[in-house]
């Protein structure tokens, strides 16, 4: 549209310039409102794709500002899941300290039966020997 106005506008001088001279086409503009309509014509297109440009990016700017809430939404939802998990895994880790303090004293009687069991194979053994 804006494009139009411009050729418009070119068109009518170029026929002010073809049809006399210099001089002739320079009273006929200052009488001739034609150019001068085209011009506010020009300029009110003009200040209507400004006002259109504004409003599609103040659009586009409320999708992402929409989408930027989308994303945090999730991001504390992941955040509070990952508490719960951390809570869990901290419930396993002492699970895990109670089941190795248990180990220990297994192995402790472990050691213990060790050493009995060795002090009858001694015993059998000197059985054997004395028998």
């Amino acid at each position: 549209m804006i494009m139009v106005e411009v050729l418009s506008i070119l068109a009518i001088a170029t026929k002010e310039l073809r049809q006399g001279q210099t001089k002739k086409y320079l009273k006929k503009l200052i009488r001739r409102t034609e150019i001068e309509d085209g011009l506010k014509r020009l300029d009110k297109l003009m200040q209507e794709e400004a006002r259109m440009a504004t409003a599609q990016v103040l659009k586009a700017t409320h999708t992402v500002d929409d989408r930027v809430r989308e994303v945090t939404d999730k991001v504390i939802g992941v955040d509070n899941r990952l508490a719960g998990v951390d809570d869990r895994v901290a419930g396993v880790d002492n699970r895990v300290a109670g089941i190795d303090d248990r180990v220990a004293g297994i192995d402790d009687r472990i050691a213990g039966v060790d050493n009995r069991v060795k002090t009858v194979d001694d015993k059998v053994a000197a059985v054997i020997d004395g028998a």
